[in-house]
């Protein structure tokens, strides 16, 4: 893709497909979905990527030129991610953003949830149900094939947790200025209100605010 003033990325989109935004995921499901042909036979409920979501692994590298991105937006993936993963998607991620451009991703807040646990002291199962509110561990062994590649794959678990001093930390480490805790819809740029849904920001069922943050590249690489 080439140089565009007003280019926004998604990765990690799942269904959201907002206009105005290049919208990546790394899904099986949808790379299954785009074949030849055959694809449409993979276009089942309840999981149907919109036409618009491209096939793309932060990871492996987007197919976005260096310097072309005012904003990338990241919710509930890096999470997914193993830690080394998590910087090389931090590093392709700083990469393909313009000086100047606003990075803003979510991940589930560690230490909210580790508080939450430290209250639960008198619970004899709070091991468990802090492993489940983290989405951590392998309770049970799941049988057949499809349940086999999403455990292979790590599709379904958090692969690393964190919380805002680590992620602060290697955003610093990646370059990035203007590090702060952000909130819903607190952007300064408006085109972010489009891709953005509060309840990615705030677990309402476990009652905590979940690790947001921005970040923006500087005119040079500090």
């Amino acid at each position: 893709m080439s140089n565009n003033k007003s280019l926004y990325v998604q990765y990690g989109c799942g269904l959201s497909c907002p206009e105005g935004w290049v919208n990546f995921d790394s899904s099986p499901t949808l790379r299954l979905q785009r074949l030849p042909l055959v694809g449409k036979v993979f276009r089942r409920p309840p999981v149907i990527f919109p036409d618009g979501v491209r096939v793309g692994d932060i990871v492996g590298g987007l197919p976005i030129e260096d310097n072309s991105v005012s904003g990338v937006y990241a919710s509930h993936v890096l999470e997914h991610l193993s830690r080394d993963n998590f910087v090389v998607a931090l590093a392709n991620t700083f990469r393909m953003l313009k000086p100047g451009g606003i990075f803003r991703l979510i991940v589930p807040d560690l230490e909210a949830r580790a508080r939450l646990y430290l209250q639960r002291q008198d619970d004899p199962l709070a091991n468990d149900w802090f492993m489940e509110a983290s989405h951590l561990g392998v309770s049970q062994r799941t049988q057949g094939l499809t349940s086999w590649l999403r455990d292979l794959l790590g599709l379904s678990k958090h692969l690393w947790m964190w919380d805002e001093r680590s992620i602060r930390k290697l955003l610093d480490q990646q370059g990035f200025i203007e590090i702060r805790r952000c909130q819903f819809n607190d952007s300064a740029d408006p085109i972010f209100r489009a891709v953005e849904d509060r309840a990615r920001f705030y677990d309402d069922y476990l009652g905590v605010e979940e690790c947001a943050m921005e970040a923006v590249k500087p005119a040079t690489k500090v």
